[in-house]
């Protein structure tokens, strides 16, 4: 069994081939697939999703950093409103992203703080979105730094030194299509990093893996992440499915 950890099923991208999509997905041996909110205008997506395959996606619910703009604080109290509702597997995807707005720095610090100590609240794990902003991300972390902080450092493409700072923070490192590329950096030292510290994701429809690289990703190549960290690793496949999967379990409590 493998289990992708961070996908955005609920995507347009997908709106013509969704239960196709799911179904390859399913063929390549992948069971359970965890879904990171981005903004209240995706969680009645969310919530028809998890309707249609209750037995294989669970959500996430959060405020994405790219969304967290002037009105912040009423996207909050909806996040805020929807755990008082009902239940979540994570709280994200949160974090702060700068490649597309640096202006919104302080504004998503705050966001990333307060969602932090919702997750606290609810003793649940953090899924981490970081774009250009390791030294930021990192600064809040330590703030907030305590055994009940935990989760995934969402689509690591760092160095080895920011890898071994996110584990730190007892943070597991989720690793996609981005350990596929030539330029992709983190294949030369993933195999420095005990796997107990790595969980497997996709990101689809972003991010899609070699040879697939620039079209559109889905769940189903997952398998081809997999393959390429058994090479790294020089272990079989069913090692690398075998221990991410427990590493999922344990951050998911399920």
């Amino acid at each position: 069994m493998l289990i992708d950890t961070h996908t955005h099923l609920y995507s347009d991208a997908f709106a013509e081939d969704r239960s196709q999509m799911m179904q390859r997905a399913f063929d390549h041996g992948i069971k359970r697939f965890f879904i990171p909110a981005i903004d209240s205008t995706y969680t009645e997506a969310m919530y028809s999703l998890e309707k249609e395959y209750p037995k294989h996606v669970f959500l996430m619910m959060g405020l994405h950093p790219t969304s967290v703009k002037d009105n912040f604080e009423e996207e909050l109290t909806h996040v805020e409103t929807q755990f008082a509702d009902r239940n979540f597997y994570a709280v994200g995807e949160i974090g702060i992203d700068l490649y597309w707005d640096k202006s919104t720095l302080e504004i998503q610090k705050i966001a990333f703080k307060r969602q932090i100590q919702l997750a606290k609240k609810h003793k649940l794990p953090i899924v981490i979105h970081c774009r250009d902003a390791f030294d930021e991300i990192f600064e809040v972390l330590e703030t907030e730094k305590s055994d009940d902080l935990f989760g995934i450092f969402h689509c690591f493409t760092g160095t080895f030194e920011q890898a071994e700072k996110a584990i730190s923070y007892n943070m597991k490192l989720g690793i996609g299509g981005v350990v596929t590329f030539k330029n992709g950096k983190i294949d030369t030292f993933m195999n420095q990093i005990p796997l107990k510290h790595i969980v497997l994701e996709t990101d689809s429809p972003y991010l899609a893996p070699a040879p697939f690289r620039g079209k559109r990703n889905e769940s189903s190549y997952l398998s081809l992440v997999c393959k390429k960290l058994s090479e790294i690793y020089e272990v079989s496949e069913e090692e690398i499915a075998r221990i991410t999967t427990e590493n999922s379990k344990e951050v998911f409590k399920i």
